[in-house]
Order: structure tokens, then C-alpha cells, then sequence
């Protein structure tokens, strides 16, 4: 099968190792696109390395004559947010099946135009939820599926980044709502995709509130930073500064971005205390589902430590599940957790707690890569899905419907209801 990518910068990574190095006796990559030709000669370099075949390139610009010259099977998005649909919906409209990075897109109307498309073409569009296939999250839809805790009723659900990871999505483009639609769609996205996995159910009933209360100018003046510049790269406090990023010093940041910003001068490493900044770093979200589920979420960018927090109450008992990522940065440097950073438990009516053990896995993203990526590039030979991990373009609707009616509820503060924001934007889509 012929794959072409758009988007060359990291995410890209990920499925263009993966065709090349694991799967490459079945695919091909037949073009890759970008806006920037550095980071596109980088890619095709690697291709050419790894896989011992010149691989055609393209601008961005010219994706249809991409699409028409070398005529793919499936396109791969991985672009910035904000463009998917516009690469999503050329790709179906002229044949192709879609294979897109997360979130699907980023607001109603793109997310309307992505759905009429993949109705008229007939073609399959895939969401790339990697969150689903880690072993540990797997095991929580089997012991729920198992009915051992009973009817779910609520659900609390806090996520933690740390000020390293938090951080960084406050000095690329995703600091820019408009392009991103903030962290309750571009990250949370994943968070509310296992949700509706999870316990099987759509969200019908959304209130949120949202604000930037750390990622300001006013905390980098508390942080002795008076006289910080516009990026990391040559700021007058950058030494004094926990929160720069050095370019240089990444050989892999340094060759995709620093070296690129001729090019389209993209700049990696803004400010993060920035004035233009459009995104909140600390909201919580409260959720009433069609199944009559209801959900309490809290989402923090500047936690001392990195990790989730997940409880699930039921008819019968608890499901609870905690995963430490990061205890920590001490010293500039990150405290990772290991497999015992993670702990299940399960405490049904009428007995004492029991601790569960943990599904284990290898690779990337706690193991889920690698088994994502098998039913991807090689589902005939991979076992039948039980689970029903796959997403297509319903379950990439979903996930960010719960995040953008957040958005709304943050800008009225009303409650905002699910069918009537899908009405007002004329788009049809099935509950799960």
C-alpha cells in the first residue's frame, strides 16, 4: 500500500519509521509533503537512509499535484491542528483513505466540512488514539466491560503536567486557540476520547470553567524575569529562567527547528509568559452523558509532577487507577516513573481494596505505539480487537465536541447542551 504524509515536523516520526523499518515488505511511502522544504529534505533524507529509496517531495502547496503524480493509497496528517481538515478533506475527495494525528481538527465548522467529505467519498478516516492501546488503559476497559463494578455512575478524572511538558504547549502555535482550540481540544482530546471509550456514551451536557493563572506576564515578573525577551534563543534572563528551552543543546530540536526557521520562520521556543497567549493552563470540565454518566475533570499545565488520576464509581464499587509519569524536576532534570509509578485498584461493596496488577507493555507511549501501529499497517495478522480500540472520523467528532462545547461554556458560562450545538452547525452524527 502507497502512503504519502503531510507534515514532516515530530509527530510525523512515528508512522514514517513505522512503514519504513517494520512494515516496509507491504508499504510504501510514496511522497511526503510540508511547508518547510528544510524539514522536508530532513525527512526525505531519512527515508533514503532507512529505507534505501528516494522518496518524491512536495510543498504543501501543491498536495493536489502530489495526490494526482503519485497517487496514494492512504494520506497521513500530521500537520499543525488547525490544517488538518484541509489536507483531510482533499485526501478523500480525491480517493484517498485518511490516516490523521489527533485532534481530528479543532472547531465546528472544519469538523463539519471533514464529516460531509468522508460521507460523500465513502472513504475511511482513522484517528491515530494511541491512549486507548496502552496496556494499562486497555485492562481498565476490560475490568469495566467485565460489569465488576456494575452500572458506572460517575467518573473523577484529573490530568497533570508537569512544568516541562505543560510548559511547551505555551511556546509553540497550540498557545494560540484559534489554531489549537487550547488544551480542552488539542491535549484533552485523548483524555475525553478515553472517557467515551471508557464507559461507552457520548457527552450530552457540558459546563467548564477555564483561566491562564500561571503562563502570565505577571507570574514571570514574580519569577525575577523582568527584561525577558521574545523566545528562549538569545533572551537577556534565560540562564536565571526553569522554564527555557535550549535549541542548541537538542541536536534533534536543533535540526527540525532552529536550522528550519529560515524557511517559514516558525519559532519553536517563544515565551511562555507571553502577552498573546490565548490558551487557559488550568480548567476543569463537568460532563452529563447519554448514558446518565457524569463526569467531574480537571486538567492542570504547571503540576509539580506529571501523571493522571482516574475513578471510576459504580453500582457495586471503585475503579481506580493512577499513573505517575514524572514525580518530578529536580535540578532541570525530569524524575521519570517507571512501571511502578502505575497502581489499579479496585474496591468493591461489602470488602477491602484490592490492588490489581498492571498490564505491562514496550514502546513508545507506555506500549500502545507499537500495538496501535500493528493494527494500522498489519491488521490481518494482529488478533481481533475485542476492545474496539479503532476510531474513525465518529469517534474523532466525539473527542473534541466535549472540548470545544468547553470552550463555549468557558466564553458564556452557561451550560451548554451537545444537540443543540451540533444543530446550530447543521451536522448529523450517531451517539456511540
Amino acid at each position: 500500500m502507497k502512503y504519502a504524509i503531510v507534515g514532516t515536523g515530530a509527530r510525523h516520526q512515528m508512522f514514517r519509521n513505522a512503514i519504513a523499518r517494520n512494515y516496509g515488505n507491504r508499504h510504501t511511502i510514496a511522497a511526503l509533503a510540508d511547508v518547510n522544504a528544510h524539514r522536508l529534505t530532513l525527512s526525505a533524507e531519512w527515508v533514503k537512509d532507512n529505507a534505501s529509496r528516494d522518496v518524491p517531495t512536495y510543498e504543501a502547496s501543491d498536495f493536489d499535484r502530489m495526490i494526482a503524480e503519485q497517487r496514494p493509497d492512504t494520506v497521513i496528517v500530521t500537520t499543525p491542528d488547525f490544517t488538518h481538515n484541509e489536507y483531510i478533506v482533499a485526501a478523500l475527495k480525491a480517493g484517498c483513505d485518511v490516516i490523521t494525528e489527533k485532534p481530528m481538527t479543532t472547531d465546528l465548522t472544519r469538523l463539519k466540512s471533514i464529516l460531509d467529505a468522508q460521507r460523500e467519498s465513502g472513504k475511511s478516516v482513522t484517528v491515530s488514539f494511541n491512549y486507548r492501546y496502552t496496556p494499562a488503559r486497555t485492562q481498565l476497559k476490560d475490568i469495566l466491560l467485565s460489569g465488576a463494578i456494575g452500572e458506572i455512575t460517575a467518573v473523577d478524572f484529573r490530568w497533570y503536567l508537569d512544568r516541562v511538558h505543560g510548559a511547551d504547549y505555551f511556546r509553540r502555535w497550540h498557545r494560540y486557540k484559534d489554531r489549537s482550540g487550547g488544551l480542552l481540544v488539542h491535549k484533552s482530546t485523548h483524555h475525553f476520547d478515553l472517557l467515551n471509550w471508557w464507559i461507552a456514551s457520548t457527552p450530552k451536557r457540558i459546563t467548564a470553567n477555564g483561566r491562564r493563572a500561571f503562563y502570565t506576564p505577571e507570574m514571570a515578573k514574580a519569577l525575577g524575569l523582568d527584561g525577558r525577551g521574545p523566545r528562549c534563543h538569545g533572551c537577556p534572563v534565560a540562564d536565571k529562567c526553569d522554564f527555557r528551552l535550549d535549541l542548541e543543546a537538542d541536536a534533534a530540536l536543533n535540526a527540525l527547528y532552529l536550522e528550519a526557521e529560515g524557511d517559514d520562520g516558525y519559532l519553536r521556543d517563544k515565551c511562555v509568559f507571553a502577552d498573546d497567549i490565548t490558551i487557559e493552563d488550568t480548567m476543569q470540565v463537568q460532563v452529563e452523558y447519554a448514558n446518565k454518566t457524569s463526569l467531574n475533570y480537571t486538567l492542570v499545565a504547571y503540576s509539580p509532577w506529571e501523571g493522571l488520576e482516574v475513578k471510576f464509581h459504580g453500582t457495586k464499587g471503585e475503579l481506580t487507577h493512577r499513573h505517575v509519569e514524572v514525580h518530578g524536576v529536580f535540578g532541570g532534570k525530569r524524575d521519570h516513573a517507571h512501571q511502578d509509578g502505575m497502581t489499579t485498584e479496585l474496591h468493591l461493596a461489602g470488602g477491602l481494596p484490592q490492588s490489581i496488577p498492571v498490564w505491562e507493555g514496550s514502546g513508545d507511549h507506555g506500549g500502545a505505539d507499537p500495538v496501535m501501529l500493528g493494527y494500522i499497517f498489519d491488521k490481518e495478522n494482529m488478533e481481533p480487537d475485542r476492545y474496539g480500540r479503532s476510531s474513525n472520523q465518529v469517534q474523532g467528532a466525539w473527542s473534541i465536541l466535549t472540548g470545544i462545547a468547553a470552550n463555549r461554556s468557558i466564553a458564556t458560562r452557561e451550560v451548554v447542551d451537545v444537540d443543540a450545538l451540533l444543530a446550530e452547525y447543521d451536522i448529523s452524527l450517531p451517539r456511540g
